[in-house]
């Protein structure tokens, strides 16, 4: 019982990161934007979560630090690919390099040290308990006690769901990516959607980045995005942009990285590590395969 209220907790965990940055690519995928810079923008929330947290000795701080930090990230988007027309994959390629050599500079000039930092001056992002859930037995230990992220991702899906599909501004987002021209023509400025669309994106990304450093773990690392942002864009492109199919799809991921956490008592770190990668592969070709054989049956 306690192993698999460990692995379903474990799940939940892994999958928000994942979900939250999704959830902001799903934006920029309905404006017709290829955005792979969610892995940029989400490792420049999780260093700049840690650098408020760590200064002002505030959690709360560190969360708004990590969404300016992935803001810049996505005011440099807008910048090249929507100002500039710069190829949008070139500028997701240039960013996710910057950040990662940004984020790796600042870390050994700022903090003195290379590879991870970690302090007890770090505030970590509270766990919320909720007082008549949490005597639920079995499911009270796995829907109270999670991280503040964890709720608010719930509430993020809904509302970027309600956004999409229920709204003149998710209609216009829409049009932005399946006819631009006309939603010019109609008055309304296709690049000014965009650009909106990629500021939310890098407000979810720098939630999903303080989630990393902050509530994952109480630390940075180099690197820490750890490629979840491109299983974040694999994420959008298997449900093509629905939040509800993105919630699914992260925690499919999240149950393997959970599963390759748990397998780590019998397997090298190594090969477990890989588990959640491999089935973004896996879930990726079959993908594929179904696309195939739509377009044969067109």
């Amino acid at each position: 019982m306690n192993i698999l209220i460990g692995l379903i907790n474990g799940m939940i965990t892994a999958a928000v990161p994942i979900l939250l940055a999704a959830l902001g690519g799903s934006l920029t995928y309905y404006a017709g934007i290829f955005n792979i810079a969610m892995e940029g923008m989400m490792l420049g929330g999780a260093f700049f979560a840690v650098l408020g947290s760590y200064y002002f000795h505030s959690w709360a701080i560190g969360i708004l630090f990590g969404i300016l930090g992935a803001l810049v990230i996505a005011l440099i988007f807008i910048l090249f690919s929507i100002v500039l027309k710069v190829d949008e994959f070139v500028t997701g390629v240039g960013l996710n390099l910057f950040s990662l050599g940004l984020t790796t500079y600042l870390l050994r000039q700022i903090f003195k040290v290379k590879g991870a930092f970690t302090s007890p001056d770090i505030v970590p992002i509270p766990k919320i308990e909720l007082p008549v859930i949490r005597d639920i037995p079995f499911a009270g230990r796995i829907l109270s006690g999670q991280n503040l992220l964890v709720y608010l991702t719930i509430l993020a899906t809904i509302l970027i769901t309600w956004l999409v599909y229920k709204t003149r501004f998710g209609l216009r987002l829409r049009a932005a990516g399946y006819n631009r021209a006309c939603l010019d023509t109609s008055g309304v400025s296709a690049d000014r959607i965009r650009a909106a669309s990629l500021i939310l994106c890098g407000i979810l990304c720098g939630l999903a980045g303080a989630f990393l450093s902050l509530g994952y773990v109480t630390l940075f690392t180099e690197n820490m995005s750890a490629g979840r942002g491109w299983i974040s864009l694999a994420a959008i492109i298997l449900v093509s942009g629905n939040p509800v199919g993105i919630a699914l799809v992260s925690l499919l991921f999240g149950f393997s990285d959970g599963l390759g956490l748990f397998l780590q008592q019998v397997l090298p770190s190594q090969f477990t590590s890989m588990v959640p990668y491999v089935a973004t592969l896996i879930a990726l070709f079959f993908y594929s395969i179904r696309n195939k054989k739509g377009i044969q049956n067109m």
